[in-house]
């Protein structure tokens, strides 16, 4: 199992300088990837109740936000071999004939080493904003892939459907990678999973414990058989949200947050479970606070997973 890192890319740490000290100190001992994160608003009286939260307000860390694949084109720039991932990004807010020729590009200057992860987005303000409609948010991004693997498996490409249409068209650059860099979709509910049974590459589950990962993945590759695909080339990529304690989290805390033993315990069950990869995210965690808590969680990831 891989593992990776988020990169400070949000929060009171965020900067072009430290993403690249992170990114490299990460690449140096031997991590698969880094990765970053999608927040487009921070609303001053959020009409969505962030989940986490007890009073749904969003955590402050969410006040700065570098755009994601700027993020990582500028990380792509300073490293070499080490992959580079979204985790996630929100298919609303996206055209897919602009977001094909993007992620193209970055695959290209990269050298291939594009992962992305994909979701639906929640939140009210940000949907509005950026002139996307959450009631027919599934439906469009059923689309918006179809249109992405015509863009990366057709030439020309060519498509027709209720909210994306393509006139036959040679859209270049492609990937570097073929026919495309590898896709996942958060996906919690059915329609979703079902989406990711259909159309990724694999899951990108974040928050999950991980007896319910085991049994969601499952029902995951069950609906990619029944749509006539092989469930074995179907991967898991795991969010680890972390948060070191001092005392146990107990029966009712998050997965990948406690005591060191309890992440210890964790990172090993995800590993026994087959996942491709694990990647952490340190940014709402105390240490996440400045660069050096990045780069120690690098080091406390590696001890703990020995």
């Amino acid at each position: 199992m891989k593992l990776g890192i988020n990169l400070p890319q949000l929060g009171p740490a965020a900067s072009g300088e430290n993403m690249v000290a992170v990114a490299q100190k990460a690449e140096e001992v031997g991590f698969g990837s880094v990765w970053v994160t999608e927040r487009l608003l921070f609303p001053t009286n959020p009409r969505t109740p962030y989940m986490v939260t007890p009073d749904g307000s969003l955590p402050d860390v969410y006040r700065i936000v570098y755009e994601p694949l700027e993020a990582l084109a500028w990380v792509a720039a300073h490293t070499k071999t080490i992959r580079l991932g979204t985790s996630v990004l929100d298919i609303p807010f996206y055209n897919p004939v602009m977001f094909a020729r993007r992620v193209s590009s970055i695959d290209q200057l990269s050298g291939g080493r594009l992962t992305l992860g994909l979701g639906l987005g929640w939140s009210e303000d940000e949907m509005e904003a950026s002139g996307a409609n959450m009631k027919v948010r599934g439906q469009r991004a059923d689309e918006f892939l179809e249109v992405l693997h015509a863009i990366w498996k057709d030439d020309p490409a060519e498509y027709s459907g209720k909210h994306f249409k393509l006139a036959s068209s040679t859209i270049l650059p492609k990937p570097a990678q073929k026919p495309h860099p590898p896709i996942y979709l958060a996906a919690y509910a059915p329609a979703a999973m079902s989406r990711v049974a259909r159309l990724a590459d694999g899951w990108i589950p974040a928050g999950v414990p991980v007896e319910g990962m085991s049994q969601m993945f499952s029902g995951i590759q069950n609906m990619a058989k029944e749509a006539g695909r092989d469930p074995s080339e179907l991967k898991m990529i795991v969010r680890a949200n972390l948060e070191v304690k001092s005392e146990s989290r107990g029966d009712q805390g998050f997965v990948f947050s406690g005591t060191r033993d309890e992440i210890k315990a964790d990172i090993a069950a995800v590993r026994e479970l087959g996942a491709e990869e694990l990647h952490f995210d340190p940014s709402f965690d105390a240490p996440g606070g400045s660069v050096q808590g990045f780069l120690d969680t690098i080091e406390l990831v590696r001890e703990l997973a020995g």
